[in-house]
């Protein structure tokens, strides 16, 4: 995978509006490769708020990422 490719998924998966779905087709990762992505390029607090974030939306909607 090349830079250019991880920071486009990071810029996706910080984006509230792209699904971990559409990740997956784009770039065949899972949601799981895609947090594991974010825990190893972000900084430790950057990385905590995105989850809690996503973790928050994903509780207030049936679909969310």
């Amino acid at each position: 995978m090349t830079e250019a490719d991880k920071s486009a998924i990071i810029e996706m998966a910080l984006s509230d509006h792209v699904a971990f779905g559409t990740i997956h087709l784009e770039y065949g990762l899972s949601e799981k490769e895609v947090v594991a992505l974010m825990r190893a390029n972000l900084k430790p607090g950057s990385y905590r708020a995105w989850r809690k974030r996503v973790h928050d939306f994903g509780t207030r909607r049936e679909t969310y990422k």
